[in-house]
């Protein structure tokens, strides 16, 4: 009995040792060979605690604790594959767990599932599900029945969680309500029937949409959804292939919005550059960097001229010529075997036949739209700008607009745009009021296939994120860059991001902070000095090149958000459109490499490499449509 109560005495003793060098609890989150080590910590109670954490013996850092919960997160040590040792050291105690390291490589592979299943079997949505099912996989520990439930319970309804994606949702599926409307009136009609004096070719078609993609300058998501629906009709009456609309509708929304110093990109980029700066202390302005960046984003300036060069031109290669010829000569504007991802073909939407066809019920709703775009940016940003004495007009709008919140505005304009719509109609007594509600729920069912689609592509993200796929590609490059090539290996590196994630502000936000401290360290180290013109030439084409990369990225992926809408704005077969822009998006961002970002990072003037990269682009379209009359 005695030796009993001793056995009990000692095990008591060594709880209570135990519990006293564990002051917290340790877990550690997937981590990938090549990453960050992250670790979380929990349950921290005493306050000014630091933590140093040593894996397999080996000390890595120390960071201070705040009482609750902590996620640390160590940059410079990531840890090769294979089991590890962690222990962790405190004023209060200490505490040790086991992790294992997966191979890096694995973070990539659910991007790359998706995409080559994309196009493989040309079904995005169940592509893009088994993507996330396999990051899923991964990170639960290869267990399916994991996996199979969270795909759905948190990373997409995660994905769907973010204001800002309801708020794209939510003025999505408003504009579809829209366009319901303005058909079922009439008033897409009335347009077509308007512009047929000046629409009276293929050529002056697709001209229109790609100015109307420039005048709708100020955000990429309204100008894809302004722009598609209201040329569709025309481009289909004039046998312009939904593929070619939708092809002008992306290569212009992004690239506009992105080269105008008055956007609702203006804001964000301002923010993540003039935040580098700060903490490196670089005597620069954010938003005269910024502007002095555009001429160094030679992608979304060489896609606006091939765009129009190829319009004038009337030549088109590769799959686009295909689908071209297929709408022009058999009438066909969709493929036989094509699945619009928003489908406004339904008899429900069709205008009665006998009411009279007026384009003013399709042109208010949508000059509505930009209106209350246009005041709601700046109302919303107005609030707590002031302006100074003598600070300038100019420099005043921008900081408006910086300060604006873009997805309310976007509320506000689509919900204005459907009222006015429905108001009209009913007012003209040219539909009932259950008529015209119809055809708005027609409008939202229209957007049900796209929408999905959004919100798999944004679980697909949400997997991408906790996998460190951003993580692991930059560790890939950051060991091969030097000042000559930095900006075409930070444009392949922002394109690769954007492609496996589908986000070109995501892919900014996270590429930005990264390389500006390294271009300043690598400027420094070559022997350039702040404020020379070497210096800012590599500076200002590094910045320019997060963007540019960015768009370039976004415009390949089929998972990306602004791709599927254009898809979706121009009614269009989603894998058709990434298939046959594919091979444009290629071309310019392959000049713009090798024309623009390493001639100028060698001491060039990059509007000497604009000037060559467009005279390129217009002789090499002439050169091609010549060849192919020779073989037609």
């Amino acid at each position: 009995m005695r030796r009993i109560s001793l056995l009990f005495l000692c095990l008591a003793l060594v709880s209570a040792v135990a519990v006293a060098e564990a002051p917290f609890e340790v877990d550690i989150p997937l981590n990938l060979a090549g990453t960050p080590l992250r670790i979380d910590i929990t349950g921290v109670t005493e306050p000014g605690l630091t933590a140093t954490v040593l894996v397999d013996g080996r000390e890595i850092g120390s960071q201070p604790l705040e009482e609750g919960d902590n996620r640390l997160s160590f940059d410079d040590a990531a840890v090769g594959g294979g089991a590890h040792k962690l222990e962790i050291t405190s004023a209060a105690g200490s505490a040790t767990a086991d992790f294992r390291v997966l191979p890096g490589w694995l973070s990539i592979l659910p991007p790359l599932l998706a995409i080559g299943l994309a196009l493989l079997t040309k079904d995005v949505l169940v592509s893009l599900f088994l993507g996330i099912f396999g990051g899923a996989m991964i990170l639960y520990s290869w267990n399916p029945f994991a996996a199979f439930g969270h795909t759905i319970d948190k990373f997409v309804v995660e994905a769907l969680s973010d204001p800002s994606r309801v708020s794209i949702v939510v003025f999505t599926t408003l504009l579809g309500g829209m366009v319901g409307l303005i058909t079922k009136s009439g008033g897409t009609h009335g347009i077509v029937e308007a512009l047929k004096p000046y629409a009276t070719s293929r050529r002056r078609g697709q001209l229109a949409t790609w100015a109307m993609g420039l005048l709708v300058f100020f955000d990429d998501y309204a100008n894809t959804l302004i722009v598609g629906p209201t040329m569709r009709p025309i481009t289909d009456r004039l046998r312009i292939s939904r593929e070619k609309l939708a092809y002008i509708v992306d290569s212009t929304a992004a690239p506009v919005v992105c080269l105008v110093p008055i956007s609702t990109w203006v804001g964000f980029e301002i923010g993540l550059i003039g935040a580098a700066f700060e903490q490196l202390g670089l005597p620069y302005d954010p938003y005269s960097a910024f502007v002095a960046t555009i001429p160094y984003r030679f992608y979304p300036i060489f896609a606006l001229v091939l765009v129009v060069t190829l319009v004038m031109s009337r030549a088109d290669f590769g799959a686009m010529r295909k689908a071209e010829i297929r709408a022009r000569e058999e009438g066909k504007v969709l493929a036989d075997d094509a699945e619009p991802i928003a489908d406004y073909s339904s008899a429900e939407v069709e205008p009665p036949a006998d009411i009279p066809k007026r384009a003013i019920n399709a042109l208010v709703p949508i000059a509505t739209v930009i209106v209350v775009t246009l005041i709601g940016l700046y109302l919303s940003g107005v609030s707590g700008v002031t302006r100074g004495a003598d600070e300038p007009f100019i420099d005043w709008i921008r900081n408006v607009l910086g300060n604006a919140d873009s997805y309310k505005t976007l509320l506000w304009a689509s919900l204005s745009g459907a009222t006015m719509a429905l108001v009209l109609p009913v007012s003209q007594k040219l539909l009932k009021l259950r008529e015209a509600m119809a055809a708005m729920v027609a409008g939202f069912k229209a957007m049900l296939m796209a929408l999905v689609v959004l919100a798999l592509a944004w679980g697909l993200s949400g997997v991408c994120s906790e996998l460190q796929t951003a993580a692991y590609m930059v560790g890939l490059t950051s060991d091969t860059l030097s000042p000559s090539w930095l900006p075409a290996l930070t444009f392949l590196l922002s394109a690769m991001i954007a492609f496996a994630t589908g986000s070109s502000w995501g892919t900014m936000g996270i590429i930005e902070p990264l390389v500006i401290p390294i271009c300043h360290s690598l400027a420094l180290a070559s022997g350039l000095e702040v404020g020379s013109a070497a210096y800012g030439s590599l500076m200002f084409g590094t910045i320019g090149s997060v963007l540019a990369g960015a768009i370039w990225g976004d415009h390949c992926s089929p998972i990306s958000d602004t791709t599927i809408l254009s898809s979706m704005a121009s009614g269009c077969d989603h894998i058709a459109h990434v298939r046959t822009q594919l091979p444009y998006a290629l071309t310019g961002g392959t000049l713009a490499i090798v024309i623009g970002n390493l001639p100028v990072a060698l001491g060039a003037p990059p509007w000497l490499s604009l000037l060559v990269g467009a005279a390129l682009i217009v002789g090499g379209v002439t050169f091609l449509k010549r060849l192919q009359g020779r073989h037609t």
